[in-house]
This record gives C-alpha cells, sequence and structure tokens, in this order.
C-alpha cells in the first residue's frame, strides 16, 4: 500500500463547486501527513492532545459517534442510519464485508431493513429492480465481474426511471483478473453500463468518511431524478479503515407511510413505478409500424440527464489558482495525487489537482474553465489504461495538452512516479 501515503490534506487547499473536503486537516505548522494506516488516527489524535483542544471542541466531538472501520463496512452503517429498506447482495471480494456487516448488525431486528443473500449477482439486481418498483429504498453492491452480471437490469431501472444504490468495490480486471483495488469501470460507471442512452449517477469516493457520506447523497440525488445512482469506490478504499463520523439514524418509512396508487401524480414524490392508467403500451404489436413513444421517453431521459449536469456537478480542487499544470485523478488515485502536488509545489512547480466527487456528472465546465484560464496541462492519473483522460481531453477541447499516466491490473501508483510522468510527459517538452 506504498502508493496510498498521499496527503489527505494539503494546506492552502481550496474546495470549490459543490464538493467538501473531507479527512484529517494538517497541523497548525502546515506540515502533512500521510496514510500509515492505524498510525495516521493515533497521530492525530496526539497532535490534538498536544495543541489543545477547547471544551466547546470537546462537547462536540463526544456528542458525535466516531467510530474506526473499514469503507466496505461504513456502506453497511450508513445503509441503515439513511434509513434503507432493503439490501439484496451476493458476496465478492474485495467487498464482501458489506454484506457480512450487515448480518452482523441485523438491522431487521432495529429498523426493519430486509437482508437478504440472493443465488446470484443477475438476481440481486432484479431484487432491487423489484423493491425499487414499490418505492422503497433499495441497494446493493459487489465488484467489477458482478456489476458486469448487473449490467441488463441497471439498463431497466434508468429505463423504468426507478432510484436505487449500486455499489462498486473495483477490483483489477478484466476477466476474473485480480482482488486488488483498480479504476477499470471507469467506461462501464460513465458511459451506461448496459444497453441504451442512459447515464447513471456516479459518485467516486476517496475516503471512508465519503464512503459513508456518500450513501446518503446518492439515495437523494437517485430519488430527486429517479435514476440509479452508483458509488464507485476500489478495493483500496473499501478495505482501508479510518475513523468516521456517522450519522443520526433515519427513521424508515412505514408501509402506511406513503401509497403509491394514491394518485398518479404520487409516483413521483414516492418514486414508485405504477403501472398504465389506460391508453397504448410503448410496444407495437405491429412490428413494421414505428411508434415514437420510446423516442418520447429517451428525450424525458435526456431533459433529465441535462439537468443533472447543470445543478448536480461536484469536485474538489486543489492549488488550482495558479496553477500551471494540473492533475485529474478520482478517488484513491486522487488521494495518492495530493502528494504528487505538494512534492511539486516544494520544488517550485505550479501543480494543481482538481478531483472530480460525482464522475457522472463530470466537472467539464471546470475543467474548460481552467484550459481558457491558459493551464499548460492536464495530466489525468487513473488506475487503468487511460478512461477518464477522453473526458478530459473532450472538456479542454484542444487548448492544451493532455496526457494519461496510469498503472494496471491492481498495481498501484505512488506520488514519485506522478510527478516523473508530468515532468516527462508535459512539464519538460
Amino acid at each position: 500500500m506504498r502508493g496510498l501515503r498521499g496527503v489527505v490534506s494539503v494546506r492552502g487547499a481550496r474546495i470549490v463547486g459543490r464538493g467538501e473536503q473531507q479527512g484529517l486537516s494538517g497541523g497548525p505548522d502546515g506540515e502533512s501527513r500521510r496514510l500509515h494506516g492505524l498510525r495516521l488516527v493515533r497521530g492525530d489524535l496526539s497532535r490534538q492532545r498536544h495543541h489543545g483542544l477547547s471544551s466547546k471542541i470537546r462537547i462536540a466531538m463526544a456528542e458525535k459517534e466516531i467510530k474506526l472501520m473499514k469503507g466496505n463496512e461504513v456502506i453497511a452503517h450508513a445503509a441503515i442510519r439513511y434509513g434503507c429498506d432493503g439490501y439484496f447482495g451476493y458476496p465478492i471480494t474485495p467487498q464482501s464485508e458489506v454484506m457480512e456487516t450487515l448480518m452482523e448488525l441485523k438491522p431487521w431486528e432495529t429498523t426493519g431493513m430486509v437482508v437478504l443473500q440472493a443465488e446470484s449477482e443477475i438476481s440481486s439486481i432484479n431484487m432491487v429492480y423489484g423493491g425499487a418498483s414499490t418505492g422503497k429504498r433499495v441497494m446493493t453492491s459487489s465488484s467489477s465481474p458482478g456489476i458486469s452480471l448487473m449490467s441488463e437490469g441497471l439498463s431497466y431501472l434508468a429505463g423504468a426511471e426507478l432510484p436505487c444504490l449500486v455499489v462498486n468495490c473495483q477490483r483489477g480486471g478484466p476477466g476474473l483478473g485480480t482482488i486488488q483495488p483498480s479504476q477499470g469501470d471507469y467506461f462501464q460507471a460513465c458511459k451506461g453500463g448496459g444497453h441504451g442512452d442512459f447515464h447513471l449517477i456516479v459518485f467516486a469516493p476517496n475516503s471512508v468518511q465519503e464512503m459513508h457520506d456518500h450513501v446518503a447523497e446518492a439515495f437523494d440525488l437517485a430519488f430527486k431524478y429517479r435514476n440509479p445512482a452508483m458509488i464507485l469506490a476500489d478495493g483500496a478504499i473499501g478495505q482501508m479503515m479510518e475513523k468516521v463520523v456517522l450519522a443520526p439514524q433515519r427513521p424508515r418509512r412505514t408501509d402506511d407511510a406513503f401509497n403509491p396508487l394514491r394518485s398518479r401524480d404520487r409516483r413521483v414524490q414516492e418514486g414508485a413505478t405504477v403501472g398504465y392508467y389506460g391508453g397504448d403500451s410503448v410496444q407495437s404489436e405491429d412490428t413494421g409500424k414505428l411508434t415514437p413513444k420510446m423516442e418520447i421517453i429517451n428525450k424525458r431521459l435526456q431533459d433529465k440527464y441535462r439537468a443533472l449536469e447543470e445543478n448536480e456537478v461536484r469536485y474538489e480542487a486543489i492549488g488550482c489558482d495558479d496553477a500551471e499544470w494540473v492533475i485529474v485523478a478520482f478517488g484513491s488515485s486522487a488521494r495518492i495525487c495530493s502528494a504528487t502536488v505538494e512534492m511539486a509545489r516544494a520544488e517550485g512547480l505550479k501543480v494543481g489537482l482538481l478531483r472530480p466527487i460525482t464522475l457522472y456528472p463530470f466537472p467539464k465546465k471546470q475543467i474548460a474553465e481552467l484550459a481558457a484560464r491558459g493551464v499548460r496541462g492536464f495530466l489525468s492519473a487513473e488506475l487503468n489504461a487511460g478512461q477518464m483522460v477522453e473526458d478530459v481531453r473532450l472538456a479542454v477541447n484542444g487548448k492544451a495538452p493532455v496526457e494519461h499516466y496510469g498503472r494496471q491490473g491492481g498495481m498501484l501508483f505512488n506520488p514519485d512516479e506522478v510527478l516523473d510522468a508530468l515532468k516527462e510527459k508535459l512539464i519538460n517538452k
């Protein structure tokens, strides 16, 4: 895990857009901290004791529920606390702890949440489809090969405009691949993931705290836009242990709290499908006859996606105000690259980091603004052969060179490698 020694927070970092910086802040002297498992938390607590905390801060911390846990484990806790109605899944490394934690917590005895191990990923996503069609808050989780098996169900959910949450803790591929972390599913997550013209709402956490927070955020957007949402994590974030502030328990909606069939307008509010109230089916009995009804549905979907792109982009920018060179990275790669930014700045190189928090909608306007302002080059750092770099190039639109650096098959890069690649591909050219 040498590559995951990226700085959690960089002195002078500025958060822009809808994003909110997560993780531990640096000390008063601006000293950065690198990730060394439990030593990170222990060092932070000792620093707090050394510099002293006001009584108000100590009381506020005591009122919060703070736990040390894995990213996968916190998904389970966050789902229960959000008031999730049902989880349907099938075990696969490196995300099996999600279901294991749910089984250990037994939420069916406390909140009434259903937790069920299906016989396959195909069954899991179709159980989600059924639960979502009743207006319930339902979810599943898997890893790369399992998500591939769910692709048809994701397309059906998007076509039916049903909200749900899918967690993908990525592993190396293609095929069976490896259980090590990867970011090779960017295309699958952001360009559909199944047949037809549709999008998932995609969050990319870079910390255990964001794994927790994105559960509520993804569910909220899924119901707001009646669209499936995905948390695109990886094996590193899923297996990493950090302290996390847990949200308070939300009550589950009971069956009496809503009735999807009360009126036709009710379905939008509740997120349930209600079937047809008369009229013709989208399908035409005469296969030789063209019908515009499916095109009308597709146009409605595209209007929704445009609204998402206009209103729901989330990102984080570090040192981009005066940057001549910008690294674009998401998830665990962004954690690593934050250390690259600090190393470059120490050498007098004006390097910044733009981290997409939502991969769809993608912060293309923000990247375009940086290119128009005069950034001299962009490096897309990803744990794949080059996927997000295509969206970066589209956003830059030829105004500056865009290069890619990555590792594949479950291998991680480290901050030094990224800085060397930045110099070789852009700065020293």
